[in-house]
């Protein structure tokens, strides 16, 4: 192994292996509550503080989810006629690439029933779904009209189902956090059982020094390799702390996602800033997610400030269903989780009940940790004593906001 490039290699492979990892995580905390294989769990309450298992979760919609193995052949979901309620399944291989998104923008108003086939299966059909690795995550969110439409939202969720093979859970591998040996051995068992498309190949070849396909021997390493591999996962480890959902440039005072966000064709370092930031992000074409940049390091803003973001009457987030702006306290790893309020209210958008608009049609939101007082408190979203992130979000954004041609106003600092 004398003259490779372990240090290239291990941070290559890290950034690679992130997502299988994280999937698998997320589908073990499922099984630790008892999840089964191949049925969905669904969640029929709106997130919360409380919600820790998936960054960056919206207050917006019910969750349905459901961890798949095809290798023991198809799974048939149906999805249930939705009307004009906004309703997605996300689609997600093994290396969370959105191969499809089915529902309200994609397959209508209406539902229906589809087959979701493995790679290896022979089948054919209008309604067959080809999935790139027999591990899938489906996830379906299911908009909520506030607090008096909850049982409604959770009549169409219940006709969300899945008919399948019953199939046992692959086994637990070490999560993100764990020691270089055991993280390589994790991803190498997940790679074997999620084999990679061949337009992996030139990012496989870079990562060939460690071995992960043919199967992971860290003994086989010299002090001096290890050293190597060491510095390699420590840069990578930093590098997806600088990631997310949106790019590193603000326009205005936001920054946007790539065009890349769901499919990452071969931008690994972005799908891992991604899984890590905003583990299941939608494409933009379903939903388009900005982030604020705040006046304190990594973008956040300090709760102990007030802040406005002021909305023209024509200057509104142009959408196709609805938009909302969630506020989120940091974790020092770069995840991001709803903080506890005096209002239990997580986000503010164009369906939350109470929300005053101005005399001439425009719309002011408060943001901070104090009260901003009686005449604007319909209007405030809470925030900790300490730093936050903002997070717009717009579902099926129309051409002007995919396009460029819509900015977001600044906040402004108070």
């Amino acid at each position: 192994m004398a003259g490779t490039d372990l240090k290239t290699a291990a941070t290559e492979a890290w950034l690679y292996g992130l997502p299988l990892v994280e999937i698998a995580t997320t589908r073990s905390r499922g099984q630790s509550l008892g999840q089964s294989m191949n049925a969905f769990a669904h969640v029929r309450n709106l997130a919360n503080h409380k919600h820790r298992a998936v960054t960056t979760p919206n207050n917006d919609t019910l969750y349905s989810s459901a961890h798949l193995d095809l290798s023991a052949g198809p799974v048939t979901i149906t999805l249930p006629a939705a009307g004009e309620r906004y309703l997605s399944l996300q689609l997600m291989d093994a290396y969370t690439n959105s191969f499809a998104v089915l529902g309200t923008r994609t397959t209508g108003p209406n539902g229906g029933t589809f087959t979701l086939v493995g790679p290896t299966e022979a089948a054919e059909g209008p309604r067959v779904v080809r999935a790139p690795t027999n591990h899938v995550w489906a996830l379906a969110r299911i908009l909520v009209d506030g607090p008096h439409d909850l049982e409604a939202a959770r009549g169409v969720q219940a006709g969300v189902s899945i008919q399948g093979p019953a199939v046992e859970a692959p086994p637990a591998v070490a999560q993100r956090g764990a020691p270089w040996p055991e993280f390589f051995a994790a991803v190498s068992t997940l790679m074997r059982l999620n084999p990679p498309p061949a337009t992996d190949l030139a990012v496989l070849e870079r990562m060939a020094p460690l071995g992960l396909l043919e199967g992971f021997d860290p003994s086989r390493f010299s002090a001096a390799e290890i050293a190597e591999i060491e510095e390699g996962v420590a840069e990578a480890r930093k590098a997806v702390r600088r990631g997310g959902i949106t790019g590193p440039n603000y326009i205005e005072g936001w920054s946007y996602p790539s065009s890349k966000l769901g499919d990452f064709g071969q931008d690994y370092r972005y799908r891992a800033g991604v899984v890590l930031g905003g583990l299941a992000a939608l494409p933009v074409v379903e939903a388009t997610y900005m982030r604020g940049e705040g006046d304190l390091p990594r973008a956040l803003y300090d709760g102990n400030r007030a802040y406005r973001l002021h909305f023209a009457a024509d200057r509104l987030p142009p959408v196709n269903s609805f938009w909302s702006l969630s506020l989120y306290e940091a974790t020092e790893d770069g995840q991001f989780f709803f903080t506890d309020n005096p209002l239990d209210r997580y986000a503010i958008g164009d369906r939350t009940e109470g929300l005053t608009y101005n005399d001439d049609g425009s719309l002011d939101i408060w943001i901070g940790h104090a009260d901003p007082g009686e005449g604007r408190r319909a209007n405030w979203l809470p925030a900790p004593a300490g730093p936050f992130a903002l997070f717009m979000r717009t579902y099926l954004p129309k051409p002007e906001l995919l396009d460029g041609v819509y900015r977001l106003p600044p906040v402004e600092a108070l």
